[in-house]
């Protein structure tokens, strides 16, 4: 597995500091954060999903606790708009270049709006995923904000 992504590179260029932590992905697993957090040994509330959403149908990027469920309806108020629904597997990975189970905010194929659950913030570390699956990275959650220009809002649940 290789440890250079489009994800790291932004980071590297960024000058943001990290950790690369690989893991034993599983395809089958019903949560992909969780199943994450455990491999890692992490507080799943420490390790952040990556989900790609339309709100009024543009794309937006939704980093969250790996444990806890997005409300479609704070995620469309924290972006602006009315209506929020997940994008479609085959459409996420086209908009981000990167395969499901394996998306990272960070080196998408074009910057999108991305808001980041206020909850991440209150966390030392987190982790996200590294743009390939079995990949984190771990940073401070107040560097994914930054260099995301990700809005924080509360959108759980």
């Amino acid at each position: 597995m290789s440890k250079v992504t489009p994800a790291t590179r932004a980071l590297a260029a960024a000058g943001v500091a990290f950790t690369v932590h690989t893991y034993d992905y599983d395809p089958d697993a019903e949560s992909i954060g969780l199943q994450a957090a455990a491999a890692l040994g992490e507080d799943p509330a420490r390790v952040l999903k990556t989900l790609m959403a339309l709100v009024d149908g543009k794309p937006v990027c939704v980093v969250a606790p790996s444990d806890q469920e997005v409300s479609m309806k704070k995620l469309a108020a924290a972006a602006s708009g009315k209506s929020a629904q997940m994008m479609k597997p085959p459409e996420a990975e086209r908009v981000t270049g990167y395969k499901v189970g394996g998306i990272s905010p960070f080196g998408q194929r074009k910057p999108v709006r991305t808001v980041i659950e206020q909850s991440a913030l209150a966390h030392d570390l987190v982790y996200l995923n590294g743009g390939q699956r079995g990949l984190q990275v771990r940073l401070k959650p107040t560097d994914v904000r930054d260099v995301l220009k990700a809005a924080v809002a509360d959108v759980l649940a």
